[in-house]
């Protein structure tokens, strides 16, 4: 299913986000056995497939795959490595590389020091040109502290709730990482925080700290995925499904007063040309048209 786009204006007045219509997954559910569910529902989407698929067995009280965590390990550094060697240097007008294999990925990313994890030594990284670094640093450039910051809790992982403002994203993962913190009260949680929150998950994940194990409380499934973490829910009649229910991390990025509304709403005008960057940062999962205007 190619997802509908999302629109956003830059208008005099403030920039205007149209969210897509919703893809109404559980009608395209209901009445399918819970294997044919669970089989259907990461066809339905280009990415996370494996995270939607890992979910979508728990919650539909199926046994999970064996290669499960192997599969949401591999797609959740894919997609870190997507933005910060292709997508992320092509906004920024750097060339993009090669994404690394496996065997030299995180000597590719951070360089022979490794991962500036202490505070201490996130300055001289930025400064020293390996691995990533020239991208991190090119949005440390582009965006002053303050610029783009937007203040939201995170997301209970055991509730399933209507699109709600929250701070979905890999931090949530890593809330107590100094290095976030420092960058946080350095520049608040702008497009920086964001970036390096992409490559604390990243290193967490390519060294086998990240905890990748869907949980499942009081019937709601959550599992991690690149963007943040999918919730679902679901009831089965006679062996079918009857109730089905799932809450991306779009459905909190796009919430009314939620993360992309504010950041861009905290960009200033003079800076509206990086505002197709800061989308590619904060990552809706969904084709993005922009339109600019000098109606408010």
């Amino acid at each position: 299913m190619t997802p509908a786009a999302l629109h956003i204006a830059l208008t005099s007045a403030g920039p205007r986000v149209t969210p897509p219509k919703p893809t109404g997954v559980e009608a395209m559910l209901l009445g399918r056995t819970a294997e044919e569910a669970a089989e259907l529902l990461p066809l339905l989407f280009n990415l996370c497939r494996a995270a939607q698929g890992t979910g979508a067995r728990m919650a539909l009280g199926l046994p999970s795959g064996p290669g499960d965590a192997a599969a949401l390990a591999h797609e959740i550094k894919r997609e870190h490595l997507m933005r910060l060697f292709v997508l992320w240097p092509r906004r920024l007008g750097l060339s993009p590389v090669r994404m690394p294999g496996e065997e030299a990925l995180l000597t590719a990313v951070f360089g022979p020091g490794g991962c500036p994890a202490e505070p201490e030594r996130l300055d001289n990284w930025l400064a020293s040109g390996v691995g990533v670094s020239p991208v991190i640093r090119a949005i440390a450039d582009a965006f002053d502290p303050g610029e783009a910051v937007v203040d939201l809790p995170a997301p209970d992982p055991g509730e399933l709730r209507p699109a709600d403002p929250r701070e979905n994203s890999p931090w949530a993962r890593h809330p107590d990482q100094p290095l976030l913190a420092v960058v946080e009260a350095r520049y608040g949680r702008g497009p920086l925080w964001r970036a390096l929150a992409r490559l604390v998950d990243l290193h967490a994940c390519a060294t086998g700290q990240l905890d990748l194990a869907p949980r499942q409380t009081d019937g709601v499934t959550c599992v991690p995925a690149a963007r943040g973490s999918y919730t679902l829910s679901a009831r089965l009649v006679d062996g079918r499904v009857a109730a089905f229910a799932r809450h991306t991390p779009t459905d909190d990025l796009l919430a009314p007063g939620g993360a992309l509304e504010l950041a861009l709403a905290a960009l200033p005008a003079a800076k509206a040309h990086l505002a197709p960057l800061l989308v590619d940062i904060l990552d809706p999962c969904v084709p993005v048209e922009f339109t600019e205007t000098a109606d408010a």
